[in-house]
C-alpha cells in the first residue's frame, strides 16, 4: 500500500502541472496561515470561515490543506494526499463561490469572484492523484527506496 503510495513515474507533465498549481497555490495559503501576500493570518482567516458557517474542524482542514498541499506539490511530497486535499479544499470553493457565477472577475462587475479556477485547480488535483508526482519529485526517491 505504502508502495503504491508514492510510486510515480519519471513524467515531465505531472512535474509542471504540480510545480505550477503549488506556486500559483502556495500564496493563497501563505495568506491563510501567515498573514502574508495581504492575508489575514491563521486567526483571522478561522474567523471568516467560521463567520460564514463553516465548521471549525474544516475551517482548520482548508488552512492547513491550502497552504501544506501547496508545498507538498512544489517538492513532490505526499503529492497524492497533498493533491487530494488541495481539490477537496476546491470542492468547497466552487461551492461557496457558485453563486457569482462562472468567471473571475475580471473586469470587477460581479458581486465576488466566479469558479472557474477552482475547476481547474481540481482538473490538476485529480491527475495529480492518479498519476503521481512524475520527475524530480521526492515521492519518487523514497518510491525507488521502497522497491
Amino acid at each position: 500500500m505504502l508502495q503504491k503510495f508514492f510510486k510515480t513515474d519519471s513524467d515531465l507533465g505531472s512535474l509542471i502541472l504540480r510545480v505550477v498549481a503549488g506556486v500559483v497555490l502556495f500564496p493563497h495559503g501563505a495568506q491563510k496561515i501567515l498573514g502574508w501576500f495581504g492575508g489575514y493570518g491563521f486567526t483571522g482567516t478561522m474567523g471568516y470561515l467560521v463567520g460564514i458557517g463553516i465548521p471549525t474542524p474544516i475551517a482548520f482542514l482548508v488552512i492547513i490543506g491550502e497552504f501544506f498541499g501547496a508545498l507538498g506539490l512544489i517538492f513532490g511530497f505526499l503529492t497524492r494526499l497533498s493533491a487530494l486535499g488541495i481539490g477537496i479544499v476546491m470542492l468547497g470553493a466552487v461551492y461557496v463561490h457558485i453563486p457569482n457565477g462562472f468567471f473571475v472577475n475580471w473586469a470587477g462587475n460581479q458581486q465576488g469572484e466566479g469558479y472557474e479556477f477552482h475547476l481547474l485547480v481540481i482538473g490538476i488535483s485529480l491527475v495529480l492523484f492518479i498519476k503521481g508526482a512524475g520527475k524530480a519529485s521526492i515521492d519518487s526517491l523514497i518510491g525507488k527506496k521502497l522497491d
